[in-house]
């Protein structure tokens, strides 16, 4: 186990909200020892104090459901140096030290080939690993090119492309539900499952993330890789074994098996919005294109959905659509799959029955399932739904990505091979919306999201 961790872009909201939160998880479950230091890299001008001071204000206020004396320990064991990525001399002074250090890049995707690029240039003690947040590169291209110059830094195994959905409790009992349950292993297919809808749709709001949001946008912010990473778990095949290869290997096999959008196709079967003043709740709302930092000349996307089918025995003719928003009306986060109807009915009210449908709640957390029962009255159907209860996860989401970076556990990361096939699949839609091809329609902030068209085309075989 490694006991060094350099963060590049400590000072970010990514480090504030879950990284320092994370790692105080991980201390007061006994991961973390008195061996571990962490070195906080940032732009800001800021002394030892000041910064542990930052530190100690973050903990207090993201982790605070964690003991005290973890928190302390983390401020503790830290230190923080001013440093340009760009600089082989300043990154050399952060990730100085005796021993391997997991290099953590909270930052983001544009800067990612240059950090890299100085990191071989100043090298690294042997058995380091390197940390890189989503999205992996700005398209298919970048993703190709920052696998090379990563081949040149470390072996593939020390590199974690995370994607902290992975390693949250209820995106694993989507896999877990379905292979290890006699009663979903059969019907897992598309004979009996007419759609699945895997959605993330949030109230939040831009937030303040302009400087992050505005480049990127929801399909390459959700849908590239958060999304994509849940439809490899629902669709793939049952892997022999869960170690690192094998549930790889299956994600990649997804992946490849999705069928290639055509133009037409992106016109039909994707949809691009953003929002305009609204009220969520009673908070007023601007619109997006009013928030601070934002260019509106970006024509950034904070409404996206994709429509993809399989060309696979086990899945030809079921609809997978993924969507996400950001300034909705209400959050909806889940993974929804939806069966066929039964062939035949034989009660009264048989007009009135509704498919099943079993969701697996991401946020927050739980199974359901919508089915149709007797009611009060003989032969006739109502609608009922069965809930279960999870029990609550040992660590949060960061805190498994954190302790399986230090372990040197890659099942749940992502490999360069995945990173490439997941931009793939949406280079047709990048290359669509980047000719309007398809219309930025709006929507209030607070509402549904935009109408959504006819579901009547399939897409191209």
């Amino acid at each position: 186990m490694i006991h060094r961790l350099a963060v590049f872009g400590a000072t970010g909201d990514l480090s504030a909200r879950y990284l320092l939160p994370a790692l105080a998880a991980l201390r007061a479950a006994g991961h973390l020892g008195d061996r571990f230091q962490l070195t906080c890299a940032g732009r800001e001008d800021w002394d030892g104090e000041r910064f542990r001071h930052w530190v100690a204000g973050r903990l207090d206020r993201h982790g605070a459901s964690w003991p005290a004396d973890a928190r302390k320990a983390i401020v503790a064991c830290t230190r923080y140096r001013r440093a340009d990525v760009t600089d082989p001399a300043e990154v050399a002074s952060v990730i100085a030290g005796d021993g391997p250090v997991a290099v953590y890049l909270a930052l983001p995707p544009a800067v990612f080939p240059a950090a890299v690029t100085t990191l071989h240039d100043v090298g690294l003690p042997p058995g380091s690993r390197i940390v890189l947040e989503k999205p992996f590169g700005e398209d298919l291209d970048g993703a190709v090119e920052l696998n090379r110059l990563l081949a040149d830094l470390v072996p593939e195994q020390a590199v974690f492309r995370v994607d902290h959905f992975l390693a949250m409790t209820t995106v694993q009992n989507v896999l877990g539900s379905r292979v290890a349950n006699r009663v979903l292993a059969p019907i897992w297919n598309s004979i009996h499952i007419a759609e699945v809808e895997i959605v993330w749709d949030e109230s939040l709001a831009l937030e303040g993330r302009a400087g992050y949001y505005d480049g990127v946008g929801a399909l390459k912010d959700m849908v590239q890789n958060h999304l994509l990473q849940l439809l490899c778990l629902v669709a793939m095949e049952p892997p022999i074994s869960l170690d690192e290869r094998e549930l790889r290997d299956r994600k990649v096999d997804v992946l490849r098996s999705v069928r290639p959008l055509t133009e037409k196709d992106a016109v039909r079967r994707t949809r691009r919005a953003r929002y305009k003043a609204g009220r969520i709740g009673d908070r007023p709302v601007p619109a997006y294109t009013d928030e601070e930092g934002v260019d509106p000349g970006h024509h950034t996307e904070t409404f996206a959905e994709v429509e993809l089918e399989l060309d696979s025995p086990r899945w030809s003719g079921t609809v997978f659509r993924l969507r996400s928003g950001k300034a909705l009306g209400h959050d909806r986060k889940e993974v929804a799959v939806r069966f066929r109807p039964v062939p035949h009915l034989p009660f009264g009210n048989s007009g009135d029955a509704r498919p099943d449908v079993l969701r697996f709640g991401l946020e927050p957390e739980g199974l359901t399932m919508d089915l149709m029962g007797i009611g009060s009255r003989a032969q006739t159907l109502v609608p009922l739904t069965l809930t279960a209860r999870m029990d609550p996860p040992g660590l949060p989401a960061y805190g498994q990505v954190l302790l399986d970076v230090l372990r040197g556990d890659a099942a749940l990361s992502v490999r360069g091979d995945e990173a490439e096939e997941s931009w793939r699949v949406l280079t047709p839609v990048l290359s669509a919306w980047s000719k309007d091809l398809v219309p930025l329609q709006e929507y209030p902030a607070g509402s549904d999201g935009p109408v959504p068209p006819r579901r009547d085309a399939p897409c191209s075989a």
